[in-house]
């Protein structure tokens, strides 16, 4: 039998209100909230354990009853319309929000190939596309410095639409130890250095990308083999971090990947 909540006072919506606004307490618990449908199913796809389903009392949708009787033992909390739109941080409701366990990577592995490293880029939406970018062209592994965005925030989640559930990634690293570990080229992405359409891009390499107001840290340029620049023409002195590591990503995937079938 379903489970009825209509009052912001409820325990479980409390406890659902928490782990979807507070850091500290996602981290505490270990646990995040998937918005929608469409994540949703990303994360039953590569059989991520999802706790329970969190169902706004209104919705019709033939795709959440698809996904509720497929998953007949996942519990449902059903939220009266107001208190699922309040614990979604949406203005419409997508009718659905799941409570998983935060997934953690335990052993580092920098593979061949392309490897992110994030430093200290402080907008989830930003920290998404990058995400979401990522899995597209097949990248496996993005390492995360201490001052990034949290990984796991619904607003990232949003932002990303869930391609951290496809990758293996790493929260909370100290780069430049990282650093020592590897014998990759290491390319940080800067608004000065060489173009990047008319270098060689190595097929296993670490990619740097600095944060949106002050870029990589100098330490850890200091260890890069490259800088590499996206031409611009006007006046505009820079782009954004998630459109700048697109178009990286996809020049590599283009110069790398494509066609190949891997």
């Amino acid at each position: 039998m379903n489970k009825v909540i209509d009052s912001k006072h409820n325990a479980s919506y409390k406890y659902f209100k928490k782990i979807a606004t507070k850091k500290s307490f996602r981290k505490e618990e270990n646990k995040t909230i998937l918005v929608g449908p469409h994540i949703i199913n990303s994360c039953l796809e590569v059989k991520k354990d999802i706790e329970c389903f969190i169902r706004d009392e209104k919705t019709e949708s033939l795709e959440i009853k698809e996904i509720i009787k497929s998953n007949p033992n996942i519990e449902i909390y059903d939220l009266k319309h107001g208190l699922f739109l309040e614990l979604s941080d949406l203005k419409s409701s997508n009718g659905l929000i799941a409570l998983i366990k935060i997934p953690i990577e335990v052993d580092i592995e920098i593979k061949k190939g392309l490897n992110l490293f994030v430093d200290g880029i402080q907008d989830p939406g930003n920290l998404g596309s990058i995400l979401r970018t990522a899995e597209a062209a097949g990248i496996k592994s993005v390492f995360l410095s201490k001052s990034s965005a949290e990984l796991w925030s619904p607003k990232t989640l949003r932002g990303s639409q869930g391609a951290q559930l496809n990758l293996r990634c790493y929260e909370g690293q100290d780069l430049l130890t990282l650093f020592d570990q590897v014998s990759l080229p290491i390319y940080s992405l800067s608004v000065c250095g060489d173009s990047l359409y008319g270098d060689d891009i190595p097929k296993d390499l670490i990619l740097i990308l600095g944060s949106e107001g002050g870029g990589i840290n100098a330490e850890i340029i200091s260890k890069s083999t490259k800088s590499i620049s996206i031409p611009m023409h006007g006046s505009i002195e820079s782009l954004n971090v998630g459109a700048a590591a697109g178009i990286f990503i996809y020049e590599y995937f283009r110069r790398h990947r494509l066609n190949v079938g891997d």
